[in-house]
Order: C-alpha cells, then sequence, then structure tokens
C-alpha cells in the first residue's frame, strides 16, 4: 500500500488523464495505479493525498469519515467580525449547509511560495488571508463560502489533511513524497 503526499501546483487538473490544455497530475508523478484521495479545483494549489489502495482512498476522502482540512485563503478586502463569525457557523450556500468550521484571520503566511502566475493585485482594494479548517468538502465550497459573506478567494492552498501537513512534510509545488501511514 502505498501512501504519497503530493504539493499540487496552481492550474494543474487533480487527474492522471490526458487534458487538453491543462497540465494533470501525470505530469508530475509516475507512479502506476495510484489514484487522488480527494481532489483540488485547477485553481486550487496545494497538499493532496493520493494511494494505490481503494480501503484507503475511501478513508481519506469519503464525507463519513470527516477528515480535517485546512486551507490558506487569500481574500478581497478585509474581513470584519461578522463575516468571520458568518464563515464559523453553519452556512446556507443555497444548494447545501456548510458546517461549522475554524476560520481566523492571520498574518500574510511568509513561508508561502509565490503563486505563478502571480494573484491579480488592485491598488484601492486590499487582500487579507484567513486560515479555514473544514470537515466537509463539497465542490468549491470555501470559494463559495468566502464569496457568500463578500470576500472573493484570489488564492486558495491546502496544507493540510487530517494528520499530514505541508508544515510536517514540506514539499514546494511539483514535489511529492512516500510517507507510512
Amino acid at each position: 500500500m502505498k501512501l504519497i503526499l503530493l504539493n499540487k501546483p496552481f492550474n494543474v487538473m487533480c487527474q492522471f488523464s490526458a487534458h487538453p490544455s491543462r497540465p494533470t497530475l501525470a505530469d508530475y508523478i509516475n507512479i502506476p495505479h495510484i489514484y487522488p484521495a480527494g481532489r483540488l479545483d485547477a485553481d486550487s494549489e496545494g497538499l493532496i493525498l493520493l494511494t494505490d489502495d481503494g480501503q484507503l482512498q475511501n478513508r481519506i476522502s469519503h464525507p463519513d469519515h470527516k477528515q480535517a482540512k485546512t486551507y490558506l485563503v487569500q481574500v478581497e478586502g478585509t474581513p470584519a467580525r461578522e463575516s468571520l463569525d458568518k464563515l464559523r457557523q453553519a452556512l446556507d450556500l443555497g444548494d447545501f449547509v456548510t458546517q461549522p468550521c475554524i476560520v481566523k484571520h492571520i498574518h500574510p503566511p511568509e513561508w508561502l511560495w509565490p503563486r505563478n502566475p502571480p494573484v491579480r493585485e488592485r491598488a484601492n482594494i486590499p487582500t487579507s488571508w484567513l486560515s479555514m479548517t473544514l470537515s466537509e468538502g463539497k465542490n468549491r465550497q470555501v470559494r463559495r463560502m468566502t464569496a457568500a459573506v463578500g470576500l472573493p478567494t484570489l488564492r486558495l492552498v491546502r496544507i493540510s489533511i487530517g494528520g499530514f501537513s505541508l508544515e510536517s512534510h514540506p514539499m514546494l509545488p511539483g514535489e511529492w513524497q512516500e510517507v507510512k501511514f
């Protein structure tokens, strides 16, 4: 049984099959019969777990197992206390209601690699950073949550899944390592 940690770069599809216009995981890792345990959108970056074991893949990614995932989120604007409180509570996004989560307004992470291409900047609109820890992961959930409280996401980096993190296993985008589970 293999468990691989990969720091997925921005604009990479979270799949091994070829894509007509974007790089895929196959451009970064060449190990047969492994698959992502969960996904990250192409415009999100950071930690993904890959395995060749279907049961392990299910334990990591299935919503019943509630693996905590932490994201660093650069948003447009400065969050008010009310916005942060709304993000922390169950939030109705129309097609589903989120579970409560942990949200903190943080200083810009100095250790974070620069994104290529860089995040757009507007001279008259500040940006802020949030740390968000969720135990669910619906499609584009973090982006939808921040947009719902008036803080559009500019950059989204997943830094941890369960007990694995880019802090305990530092890697630059495109780098990977095998770990014991």
